[in-house]
């Protein structure tokens, strides 16, 4: 059986239209408090949400679903993602709720669960709880109905669990950061642990208003962070987006780290201080440079599709703890269970801090190799998988490049495009050999 309702990352799209309205929520609640009771008598559930405006319909709505299931709530408020994982399971509850469409603009909004162990759900059970959502409701009679209480210091034990991800050894005194909260969930959270650990802060992206979510800030919009860190003479910047789970950094000379690097710069840590690397996961995505690089010292390397989801499948098959997305989502997962914008961006830092270098010396020995990214809209009913031109081409192309590059063709997920990435050591070169490669799907 397909999903209806669940993507990649829970449930998203456009606030009053199905399925992000208030009375989808609460059968949505009511269905998932139903799948819980299924295995426990008595289930809790937190809910935490990002700064958007429709955060509150939605939080009202799940709570009554959730009640009417006779399952208990806990109202985290605004939180970021990683954080709602957390405090799941440091508090041992049934389920962990996310409102928020992560660095989407605030007219969209999303829900997604966590398990008991703070990780994602696995299909099978969003799959079971679809199934109870086509079903009639089975309303709780009055003395069987959840309860719902508020946490009031949330937001100060995620505070302290990021900080405790820091060496204790390490502070950041000395140094200026500019931090970008993307007007989204860590707005709070974000500059104060960089303050807590010592060093003097620059906040930006922290004043939300219901409607600025990710508007010209976080993640998405690295530029207000490199002007800010320019303009404040700051030694780092750290953006995160709208949920806090994607992280950007720049450094004094406004140059922006991406996923790929920032990755690099957590296995050379552990490399530089003979921890046991035995793998790193990337993605289809993930510049060749990284894995040639990782190879070279003896760290295995594995590619697995886009999405966070499927990295961290791949490091739990591999039994491996570093991964992540040129995006800037990366996973740490002797840190936590899933991926977290703060605490990655503590632990590129104390990479810094620990060697005395910055992120730019450190990464002098793995330089990206360029990427030429070509977007071939299709015509409605083309079949691009069985062109014996582009196949043609393709071979003639990786036979060109050899080991210096690499060939990825795939389909977009959401357009009707077909993607045609080249990279390799010259960029001119990689240039034309995605231009060869497009053509044949424009013929």
């Amino acid at each position: 059986m397909t999903r209806q309702y669940f993507g990649t990352d829970g449930i998203r799209g456009t606030v009053g239209q199905t399925p992000i309205t208030a009375d989808f929520a609460l059968k949505l609640a009511h269905a998932v408090g139903r799948v819980l009771k299924r295995s426990e008598v008595k289930p809790t559930v937190l809910i935490g949400k990002d700064t958007r405006i429709s955060g509150y319909m939605l939080e009202s709505a799940l709570e009554s679903g959730f009640n009417s299931a006779g399952v208990d709530v806990v109202l985290l408020g605004p939180l970021p993602t990683p954080g709602v994982a957390y405090l799941t399971r440091a508090l041992r509850a049934s389920l962990g709720v996310v409102i928020s469409a992560s660095h989407n603009p605030f007219d969209d909004n999303g829900i997604k669960f966590f398990s008991a162990q703070g990780t994602k759900l696995s299909d099978a059970w969003e799959r079971e709880v679809e199934a109870v959502l086509r079903e009639d409701p089975v309303w709780e009679d009055s003395a069987n109905l959840g309860r719902s209480r508020r946490l009031d210091d949330a937001s100060g034990r995620y505070i302290e669990f990021c900080k405790s991800t820091f060496a204790n050894n390490l502070t950041l005194k000395g140094l200026r950061i500019v931090v970008d909260g993307a007007h989204g969930a860590a707005y709070q959270i974000a500059p104060k642990v960089f303050h807590e650990l010592g060093a003097e802060v620059v906040a930006i992206g922290c004043a939300p208003d219901g409607l600025n979510i990710n508007k010209g800030f976080g993640a998405t919009h690295p530029e207000a962070l490199i002007e800010a860190v320019k303009q404040h003479r700051a030694d780092l910047g750290v953006a995160l987006d709208g949920d806090a789970d994607r992280l950007q950094l720049v450094d004094a000379h406004g140059r922006l780290f991406n996923g790929d690097e920032l990755l690099y710069l957590m296995a050379d840590d552990r490399l530089r201080r003979n921890e046991p690397l035995p793998g790193v996961v990337g993605t289809l995505m993930t510049n060749m440079a990284v894995e040639l690089a990782l190879k070279a010292r003896g760290v295995g390397f594995v590619r697995a599709k886009v999405g966070d989801r499927y990295v961290l499948e791949e490091l739990e098959k591999n039994h491996w703890l570093l991964g992540g997305e040129g995006s800037g989502h990366l996973l740490v997962l002797d840190k936590h269970t899933t991926g977290d914008g703060l605490i990655s961006a503590l632990q590129v830092i104390q990479t810094s801090v620990r060697s005395g270098k910055s992120l730019a010396e450190l990464l002098s020995g793995m330089t990206l190799f360029p990427q030429t990214l070509i977007n071939v809209r299709l015509q409605p009913g083309q079949d691009w998988k069985s062109n014996t031109k582009l196949e043609t081409e393709k071979l003639a192309v990786e036979a060109e490049l050899g080991d210096n590059g690499r060939v990825l063709i795939r389909a977009s997920g959401t357009e009707p495009l077909v993607r045609v990435m080249v990279e390799t050591r010259d960029a001119a070169q990689a240039k034309a050999c995605a231009q060869r490669i497009a053509r044949t799907l424009s013929l």
